[in-house]
């Protein structure tokens, strides 16, 4: 049944292997629940936190169970980082919209989004992108995936004076993500004949890691008579999350379905058209619309472009072998908005699974199903929210994305190498995989003009670099009006 369904034999995958890679990668993205609750929650008239959660889970459950069934890759999605901070800071705090009206814009976007899709617009775009350039917006991806898990574990850390700066030796947070990195690293490069573990690496680094974690968070709670919350807090290690109210989390998701047309809380419009008249009228909506839109399309097209290189769904060419892939986001881009959340994305964090062993679609089926139960038991994976837990996943995969893709660049073209420098420094510098993709498409067609290849450029590549230099004309116009008096 399980080989009609996924064709692990033909893919030469392993159960075993499946369902760790599953168990990884939502292992790797569990953060993602309740932080987009909180950025939601923070919004200005704020959307109830316990709300969406639920529906965070909920979307992330259905999109990845579907993404397991009908394309059959080992891919996980969730509420996208760069669209919920794009919502919650520069729509709603910076342009004032409200809560309610930040959702209809999710849910027209996506409706464009879905029309893209299951016409052949958004297989265009992505099969004309150039190999050199697919190269360097993985390598750019890896390179992300790696910053975010340093600053998450606070290896790397913000200064006034440097921008950056090394995070210190004496908190324990950090220690424990430099030894859990350590400790994956061994296990990658050990010379063995049991070669599992060197398979294995990144999952045993991680629970390692945890387990020595969650020692030290009590430890120092009992001699300290700190409460364990405040410890892990304080040095960034992980913690038990003992909150069970799941009857209060249902609750709260009446109030932020179908753009608060149920909710009893104080000041919300119930009112459902006149949000979108409200909407269409405000001018700046259209600049935001089709900034999400190529946020994601962009950022969805970097993370499945990684993936499937790795599982063997891309031709020689960099031609995909099946459209499927791009249905499952579609749809939950559709149902995002009206259920109360940003919208779903596919994450990088899913190579995580693939470089332990996942190459079909049930990873994917074990990372939904771990979601939907995270609605109901959450406090049980709790400790794998901690940013020193997860940092060995994420620098690991991250650093093999960058050096796998990088290598396979024409380093003798020179051009083509400064693009790649470029792209991956800005991605990293700017965190956002979408100003790298966008600077990448912009240098790397300034270049070739300037080489005189102007015919080697196909109308594909000169229109996407120049909807990125109008969004970020766009996004630049809409900060002035932000900072205007």
């Amino acid at each position: 049944m399980l080989e009609k369904i996924f064709k692990i034999k033909s893919r030469k995958a392993k159960l075993s292997l499946e369902i760790i890679g599953g168990v990884m990668t939502f292992f790797a993205m569990i953060y993602i629940i309740p932080l987009n609750a909180l950025l939601f929650s923070d919004m200005e008239g704020g959307m109830s936190y316990q709300g969406v959660f639920i529906a965070t889970a909920i979307i992330s459950a259905l999109i990845t169970i579907l993404m397991g069934f009908i394309a059959n890759m080992p891919i996980a999605l969730s509420t996208g980082m760069g669209l919920n901070s794009f919502i919650t800071t520069t729509v709603s705090q910076g342009l004032g919209f409200s809560w309610q009206e930040c959702m209809v814009l999710l849910f027209i976007t996506g409706i464009i989004f879905f029309a893209f899709t299951i016409t052949p617009i958004r297989s265009i775009i992505i099969d004309k992108i150039p190999r050199q350039l697919r190269l360097i917006i993985c390598a750019s991806l890896g390179a992300f995936i790696a910053f975010v898990g340093l600053k998450n574990a606070n290896i790397v850390m913000p200064s006034e004076s440097t921008f950056v700066t090394l995070g210190s030796f004496s908190n324990p947070g950090v220690l424990l993500s430099l030894f859990g990195i350590i400790v994956g690293l061994v296990l990658m490069f050990l010379k063995t004949k049991k070669t599992i573990i060197n398979t294995l690496a990144i999952p045993i680094a991680v629970v390692v890691s945890a387990v020595i974690g969650i020692t030290i968070t009590y430890s120092m709670s009992a001699a300290q008579g700190i409460a364990a919350s405040e410890i892990a807090n304080q040095n960034g290690l992980p913690f038990f999350d003992n909150d069970w109210d799941l009857a209060a989390r249902f609750v709260g998701l009446k109030d932020v379905v179908f753009f608060g047309a149920f909710s009893s809380a104080e000041g919300v419009n119930t009112d459902i058209g006149s949000l979108f008249v409200n909407v269409f009228s405000n001018p700046s909506s259209y600049a935001v619309i089709f900034s999400l839109f190529f946020v994601h399309l962009f950022d969805s097209t970097a993370t499945i472009l990684s993936v499937g290189k790795d599982v063997g769904a891309i031709d020689d060419d960099g031609s995909f072998k099946q459209r499927r892939v791009f249905y499952p986001d579609a749809i939950g881009s559709l149902l995002s908005g009206p259920l109360g959340t940003s919208t779903i994305t596919p994450f990088a964090e899913s190579t995580v699974g693939v470089k332990v062993g996942a190459k079909t679609g049930l990873a994917s089926i074990v990372t939904g199903l771990l979601f939907a139960l995270t609605m109901f038991i959450y406090p049980i994976f709790s400790i794998f929210t901690a940013g020193s837990v997860v940092a060995p996943a994420l620098v690991l995969v991250g650093a093999l994305i960058f050096v796998n893709n990088l290598k396979s660049l024409t380093w003798d073209d020179m051009a083509i190498t400064f693009v790649g420098f470029l792209a991956v420094i800005i991605t990293v510098l700017t965190y956002s995989i979408s100003n790298g993709i966008g600077f990448s498409f912009i240098f790397y067609t300034v270049i070739e003009l300037a080489r005189g290849n102007y015919k080697k450029i196909n109308i594909v590549t000169y229109l996407i670099s120049a909807f990125f230099v109008v969004s970020f004309i766009i996004n630049e116009v809409i900060a002035m009006q932000n900072s205007a008096p």
